[in-house]
């Protein structure tokens, strides 16, 4: 089986440390992670041989590892940065270029029923950014998936490799000419978009759904919880729900890659990005 990496890329990937062409077979049939999504990915933003938030990504990674109940090896987070710049490296992505990394940890070949390998193996690729994403020029329009919901517990707060549920989201906005939709919970309340985590002012506060109703533990989302309040701005984490969000003055969405995206427009709502564009210069662009 070979992992689909991108049709117009010809570039490295690592596997278990192995440096191979990108589009060479490398799961059998009987892989957990390809039967089941049985592991964990992070998607990260790398330039000059630096990970942006790296301990944040890796404190996600290794707390998810764990609740899954795989071995973790000693060093385990240096051994993958180090093998993250070396697969930047030989892609060409090692200076000032901005580069989009992919780092999968999945199971091994075992049967359902059987106990399952602890050991994880990993996949990393890379690839080129033309340009720092920035926010969308003029924000996003973006919906609301309405046909699926997703748990309040601790696995959806995970990076998993089961993402059904977002892509089915990300379908539905291409379908609807939207940018995003928003994902809801089994209580009808907002969790998050396909790809991002997500924030909304009212009157110069910030609000944010906390990990409990469901959301998956973002990276930028966590900067920003501990940046925000330190800027002198006012947060809170509480349950949202698609009316909170269409009485509010602004949405912006976050992840690794773009940092803050800010919404123009929800369900005919218009939204103003002040105070969101203000946040993305002093606190995320300088990162």
């Amino acid at each position: 089986m070979a992992l689909s990496s991108s049709s117009n890329y010809n570039g490295i990937v690592s596997c278990n440390g192995v440096h191979l062409p990108a589009g060479q077979p490398l799961l059998t049939a009987d892989n957990r992670g390809f039967r089941y999504g049985d592991g964990l990915f992070e998607t990260m933003f790398v330039q000059e041989g630096r990970i942006r938030l790296a301990e944040y990504h890796f404190d996600r990674l290794l707390s998810g590892m764990a609740f899954l109940d795989f071995e973790i090896p000693s060093s385990f987070a240096e051994k993958l940065t180090k093998e993250i710049r070396a697969v930047c490296e030989a892609n060409g992505l090692s200076g000032a270029v901005a580069a989009r990394v992919r780092l999968v940890i999945f199971r091994g070949e075992s049967s359902f029923s059987g106990p399952p390998d602890r050991f994880p193996n990993y996949i990393i690729q890379s690839w080129p950014l033309s340009a720092v994403h920035e926010p969308v020029e003029g924000g996003l329009a973006i919906g609301i998936f309405p046909d699926g919901r997703k748990a309040c517990d601790r696995l959806s707060n995970l990076k998993s490799n089961n993402y059904l549920l977002y892509i089915l989201a990300a379908h539905y906005a291409k379908k609807q000419g939207l940018d995003d939709c928003l994902v809801l919970n089994s209580q009808n309340r907002v969790v998050d978009s396909s790809i991002a985590s997500l924030f909304y002012i009212r009157q110069g506060q910030f609000y944010t759904p906390p990990l409990s109703e469901g959301v998956v533990a973002g990276v930028m989302r966590r900067h920003l919880l501990d940046a925000l309040p330190r800027a002198g701005y006012i947060v809170h984490e509480q349950p949202v729900t698609p009316e909170d969000l269409l009485t509010a003055d602004e949405i912006f969405l976050t992840n690794a890659l773009k940092g803050i995206s800010p919404v123009r427009s929800l369900l005919g709502k218009a939204y103003t990005d002040r105070l969101a564009a203000a946040v993305y210069e002093r606190l995320v662009k300088v990162l």
